[in-house]
């Protein structure tokens, strides 16, 4: 059971990771047009990745607890 925990929250903090790698180039390649749209659409997707990665660092965390 914790493994699967452990296991989860490593895959949703790496899928947390990639989003928020997207996120900031979505948000530069926003800056680079002049597209503010893009920007703010690129800087929530930065956002979504944290959040992601702080849940999966939790259910790491938990998993690991005894």
């Amino acid at each position: 059971m914790s493994d699967d925990l452990n296991r989860d929250g490593l895959e949703r903090e790496i899928k947390g990771m990639g989003k928020e790698a997207e996120g900031k180039l979505r948000n530069a390649a926003g800056g680079l047009t002049d597209d503010v749209s893009e920007q703010l659409k690129g800087k929530g997707q930065e956002l979504q990745g944290k959040a992601q990665q702080n849940v999966g660092k939790k259910e790491q965390d938990q998993a690991r607890k005894p």
